[in-house]
């Protein structure tokens, strides 16, 4: 696939493919004249020794090799000019009829290359050669002129383990000969291995020798044994938390449950007989906060730490002088608005892509653009352009991170520890090249402001087939591939591929979710790297070796072949340093997060996660081995059963027989489940990736139109069983719980340096939008056919407490509803003096005390363990009140109507523009009714405090005691809305004046009617009349 070959639009429903050529400036090509294969027209290519492939010696007919293996094996092994038997090459794999060779250069793999291919041969050959169709109709004679397609099943998987022989001068398998994008072919004397990585590996070797004290001449083979014997050790472990840190910690909760049965119980026992209302109320708010708290504590019992070995995975898989055997990775990358989502912004991730330390051949990266904006297409191009120079200066001088524009703006000594002499002049000189890539992104996005009344026009004249963002052709470009994918040093770069699925009216496209099952497709057609990565637009990488972390358990032998996904923790850039909001989450992540990585693993995030491909298509795990079942004699009756079992296992013959075929019909039924694509039905088969080797270009990308058609997905099991799952704006949550209910599990993985960093709204507002829209998914799923109550019990494969979790991910939002009315009682008991406990003894109130020490305890306990700070865990306690009175009642609100009146409400994109002040958003006001209900119970509060004190001053001392209760309790709330009464306030010395002066005004003018009428008070004050005979 070349990265010039323009920009592809069309649609399959309507038979449209156009190629626009011209929007770029064309760069010239290599004469191909006699080195193009007659059957596929792709390049024939060299030999292992660097000579033009021959496959016929007789005529010379110019065929490939990938025609020529595909010929030999499954063909006549004619030559298809002079009719003459294809004779075995070297490197190639031998067939039945082959004579006996001399050269046994590949004696050893090949019939791993023929095991392999036997595996599947009986499915894909009923698969691909008509027993699937494309719903093309007549579209046959006009696809004849392409190869057909064949699977290609990696003849070296990556197993982990150290082969015997030497690889220098073997083969790369024929699934790898043509690949969109082929792997490098290690060959002696090429300059794949350069210096940089020969150096690189002979660093690492030295260290290692030097930490082990066996460098010197003499000990060089123990050595080298030693570096084996550390390569085949595991790439990653648990670690424990410390039994002095969890031990107290788990006594304390079980602490804390007892107590608060104790205490649950005693209110219930107790009621208030004059305040019977306010008392029931409590009740049932503090029974469901009870509730509440069980789901999220529990599954936080057995928190655990990783550590990864990027060492032994670089041993195990890049050996010096043999091909790289690291996983290929597809990286997704999603966009919707460049007006809310800047270029700029998603330019530095796809930068920061490109240039992170992983194998450039193994790197493809997909941007979906939804929105279909000419605006984010032009400053993709440009992107793609800097990035010839920027991963360069990254990969040569290490530089972290590796986004330029939070590079160039980081306030530390950036030379220490550069000790190249030429690095000073090159800083300066990119941050030059920099500042004039801002300047032309800049200028686009300003063009962009304004649409021409008759759309926007490309280079060549073209209209931009996305002027209708509603109607338009599906469009793929290949900014950066293998042919044209250099930069300034020539040097090969990572895959870059425009996206932009088709959108027509009338279809549901699902929104996000819709949009990462087209990358997954387009990828399979494309690449089809076994893992895929998806991040925001707006999270950058920002350490390079996050990849490798993530390799480290989904290459380990020992887990990696249960492992659905690796989620690393959210880390944010430009938060205010107090997190008035608190954006950064840091409870959820480093606690919560913690503690389900030691049960089924952590829940899905949306960002930041590194998938296996295998389990988005919705296959169960690998079974393990089963324990061996005790042999036994049939002396003794209860062992028939067993026995039985064995009879049965013993007809083995016959039962493979029939689990083939079951299997054969399922894989019949293939195009039912993935749709009506054979290129990507075979794609699925191929657990370890690669591509159908004689698949040509023009046939991969008119393909790859196909699948991101808007009909494609009709009646396949696309957002139900297969890729993101549909029903709620929060997808990744369903996502995670689907691979979760098959028997996957996941890892969290938290690096020393945070692996990837974005933005955040900081702003009161955004945030509050924000969080709405988590919630309102929440509740969508919690009304869903998928609700974690009820769904994944047939299978039995979700743990109790996994499940626990994810039940409480679905019903916080109901919380909002006690928490208002909780949050309420405290006004109303200052205002009619009632309270919702009666007068306690002093044995009762020891429950109190308990349940309040037991409450700290475990917050402390937690801190401790997790290295969370006090000021971050109080932060998310403020904001769990802020967020339970607006955005989590709304959400309520919401989800109801749409399950009852079928009433839909769209979400909006949260802005990730930032302010050239110093968190100059953080003070914005935005006015949005999300404000209203936190607004109303704090003044509520404020004037139920004043009407006390007042109250207590105009009765004189005896009214102060009973009084405190209240007032701790309307304190508390106050205290917890804090933060937004700031965020009401606005910038310092910037007080919005209607705010305080209608504030004042209520809380007098209610204080004065208080102390004048006491309304709510029915009890007489003052001497009793008919005593004493004196009308006071």
């Amino acid at each position: 696939m070349e990265a010039s070959a323009g920009l592809v639009a069309g649609s399959h429903n309507r038979n449209e493919l156009v190629v626009i050529h011209g929007h770029e400036e064309h760069k010239p090509l290599k004469n191909l004249d006699g080195q193009v294969c007659e059957i596929c027209g792709d390049q024939i290519g060299l030999t292992v020794d660097g000579d033009l492939f021959v496959a016929c010696n007789e005529c010379g007919f110019p065929v490939c090799r990938p025609c020529y293996e595909y010929e030999r094996r499954e063909g006549t092994q004619n030559c298809p000019q002079c009719k003459t038997r294809y004779k075995r090459l070297k490197g190639s794999p031998r067939v039945e009829g082959d004579d006996e060779e001399d050269d046994v250069d590949d004696i050893e793999h090949e019939f791993i290359i023929e095991d392999e291919q036997d595996k599947n041969k009986h499915l894909t050959e009923a698969m691909l050669h008509g027993k699937m169709t494309y719903g093309r109709g007549h579209d046959d004679e006009e696809n004849s002129q392409f190869p057909p397609i064949i699977t290609g099943i990696r003849s070296r998987p990556v197993s982990g383990e150290f082969s015997i022989g030497s690889h220098g001068e073997q083969m790369i398998p024929s699934s790898l000969h043509k690949r969109v994008h082929p792997y490098p072919v290690s060959e002696p004397g090429s300059e794949r291995w350069d210096e940089k990585k020969e150096g690189g590996w002979k660093e690492r070797m030295d260290e290692w020798k030097m930490q082990q004290g066996n460098l010197g001449p003499e000990q060089d083979d123990d050595a080298e044994g030693a570096m084996l014997e550390e390569a085949r050790q595991p790439l990653s472990r648990k670690v424990p938390i410390a039994s002095s840190k969890i031990n107290p910690y788990r006594m304390v909760i079980v602490a804390r449950l007892i107590i608060l049965a104790v205490f649950l119980r005693y209110r219930i026992t107790h009621p208030v007989h004059d305040a019977i209302g306010l008392w029931l109320t409590s009740i049932v708010c503090e029974i469901w906060f009870a509730i509440s708290w069980i789901l999220d504590q529990f599954p936080k019992w057995s928190p655990i730490d990783r550590e990864t070995y990027l060492d032994r995975l670089s041993l195990r898989y890049e050996q010096e002088g043999e091909p790289n055997m690291l996983a290929p990775v597809d990286i997704f990358v999603s966009t919707v608005d460049a007006m809310k989502e800047p270029p700029l912004v998603t330019g530095n991730t796809l930068l920061s892509i490109l240039a992170m330390d992983y194998p450039v051949e193994k790197i493809s990266c997909y941007l979906s653009d939804d929105g279909a904006s000419m605006c984010t297409f032009e400053a993709m191009s440009e992107t793609a352009e800097f990035a010839r120079k920027w991963v360069p200066f990254c990969k040569k001088f290490n530089i972290e991170p590796r986004a330029p524009e939070f590079y160039f703006t980081l306030k530390v000594d950036y030379l220490k520890d550069k000790v190249q002499p030429t690095f000073v002049k090159e800083r300066r000189s990119m941050k030059r090249e920099y500042e004039e890539f801002k300047v032309r992104i800049n200028a686009i996005v300003a063009k962009a402001q304004k649409v021409p009344t008759e759309g926007w026009i490309m280079q060549d004249g073209t209209p931009w087939p996305g002027n209708n963002t509603r109607d338009h052709p599906g469009m793929i470009q290949v900014f950066l591939g293998h042919s044209g994918g250099h930069d300034v040093e020539g040097n090969e770069l990572p895959r870059l591929v425009y996206v932009s699925r088709e959108k027509r009216p009338g279809f549901s496209h699902h929104k996000k979710a819709g949009a990462m099952n087209a990358l997954i497709r387009v990828s399979a057609v494309l690449t089809n790297a076994p893992f895929m990565l998806n991040l925001d637009c707006d999270h950058y990488i920002n350490n390079s070796k996050a990849v490798r972390e993530a390799m480290c358990f989904l290459m380990d032998p020992q887990i990696g072949k249960k492992v659905c996904y690796v989620q690393f923790p959210q880390r944010f850039d430009g938060i205010d340093t107090h997190d008035r909001y608190a954006n950064r989450n840091t409870v959820f992540f480093d606690i919560n997060m913690k503690g389900l990585d030691g049960i089924q693993g952590p829940v899905y995030v949306g960002t930041g996660c590194v998938f296996k491909r295998q389990a988005l298509y919705g296959y169960d795990p690998p079974k393990g081995p089963k324990r061996p079942k005790m042999e036994t004699c049939d002396c003794c009756p209860c062992f028939g059963r067993r026995k039985k079992k064995n009879a049965k296992n013993g007809a083995g013959g016959e039962g493979m027989d029939n689990n083939d075929k079951e299997l054969l019909m399922s894989h019949m039924n293939f195009e039912k489940k993935f749709g009506q694509s054979a290129i990507f039905v075979t794609s699925t088969l191929m657990e370890e990736g690669g591509v159908p080797p004689s698949s040509s270009p023009a046939a991969l990308l008119k393909e790859a139109i196909h699948v991101i058609s808007c009909g494609y997905e009709d009646k396949t099991e696309w957002g139900l069983e297969l890729g993101w799952i549909y029903g709620s704006i929060t997808e990744d949550i369903l996502t995670g719980f689907k691979m979760h209910c098959r028997g996957w599990r996941s890892i969290y993985c938290m690096p020393k340096r945070a692996a990837f960093k974005g933005s955040a709204p900081i702003n009161l507002s955004d945030r509050l939008n924000q969080v709405l829209r988590w919630a309102l998914g929440s509740v969508e799923i919690f009304f869903s056919r998928h609700s974690p109550m009820l769904y994944g019990y047939k299978e039995g494969k979700l743990k109790w407490l996994e499940r626990f979790a994810y039940v409480n991910t679905t019903i916080y939002p109901f919380t909002s509803l006690a928490l208002v009315a909780y949050c309420c009682l405290p006004a109303i008991c200052l205002l009619t003096d009632k309270f919702i406990m009666p007068e306690i003894s002093t044995f009762a109130s020891l429950f109190f005390i308990g349940l309040f020490l037991s409450i700290f305890s475990t917050g402390i306990l937690e801190l401790r363990w997790s290295g969370v700070s006090i000021e971050e865990w109080w932060r998310n306690e403020q904001f769990w009140v802020i967020g339970g009175v607006s955005a989590h009642l709304f959400a309520v609100v919401q989800g109801l109507l749409k399950v009852l009146a079928g009433i839909d409400t769209n979400f909006t994109v949260t802005s990730k523009a930032t302010d050239d002040d110093d968190f100059g958003e953080l003070y914005a006001f935005k006015w949005t009714t999300l404000l209203i209900p936190p607004t109303t119970i704090l003044i509520f509060n404020i004037v139920g405090v004043v009407a006390g004190v007042s109250d207590a001053i105009n009765n004189g001392y005896q009214s102060w005691g009973p009084l405190f209760g209240k007032l701790f309790f309307a304190f508390w709330v106050i205290v917890h809305l804090y933060p937004f009464l700031k965020g009401l306030m606005g910038r310092q010395n910037r007080t919005p004046t209607i705010v305080v002066i209608w504030s004042v005004l209520l809380a007098s003018i209610f204080s004065l009617l208080w102390v004048r009428i006491d309304p709510f008070v029915m009890k007489t004050r003052g001497p009793d009349t008919k005593q004493c005979g004196l009308n006071c």
